[in-house]
């Protein structure tokens, strides 16, 4: 689908379909561009205020690109009393980012979660859909070296 699809999908001058359209733009897109944002108002004939308010008020929303390998850091319970936040802070160190940022050459992306469900495991960081728990700052300073090294 692309972005003139979406736009035929929905008729113009309808704020109803706000939601629906902004989700179907960041399908196109993985994020929704500032440009799209300008023309989903004019389209839904809402202000552009009232599109970014809604665009920034759901967290599915993203207004930035995600890096090509997004890691998400499991913040729960069992993950924190076993050092999810050192694991985090040597991501955020490594990567030069912090949580919910993207690096500058897109490739990689970090993300917190309140639970990922591997509790046996932790702490546990996903990669790209792929698991990997038991973790210590030194074996993810060694993972994501090697996932850069892949690119």
């Amino acid at each position: 689908m692309s972005s003139e699809s979406v736009y035929k999908k929905y008729p113009k001058n309808e704020a109803s379909n706000l939601i629906a359209l902004l989700q179907d733009i960041q399908e196109v897109h993985g994020y929704l561009p500032e440009d799209d944002i300008i023309r989903v108002a004019k389209h839904a004939g809402v202000p552009t205020s009232r599109v970014f308010g809604v665009a920034t008020f759901y967290n599915q929303f993203r207004l930035t690109p995600l890096g090509k390998h997004v890691i998400r850091v499991c913040r729960g319970t069992a993950c924190h009393v076993k050092g999810s936040l050192d694991i985090l802070q040597t991501l955020e160190a490594e990567l030069g980012i912090k949580a919910g940022e993207t690096t500058r050459d897109l490739q990689f992306t970090i993300e917190t979660v309140a639970c990922i469900g591997a509790c046996s495991i932790a702490p546990v960081i996903v990669i790209d859909g792929k698991y990997y728990g038991g973790l210590t700052s030194k074996s993810v300073y060694k993972l994501i070296n090697e996932y850069m090294k892949k690119d």
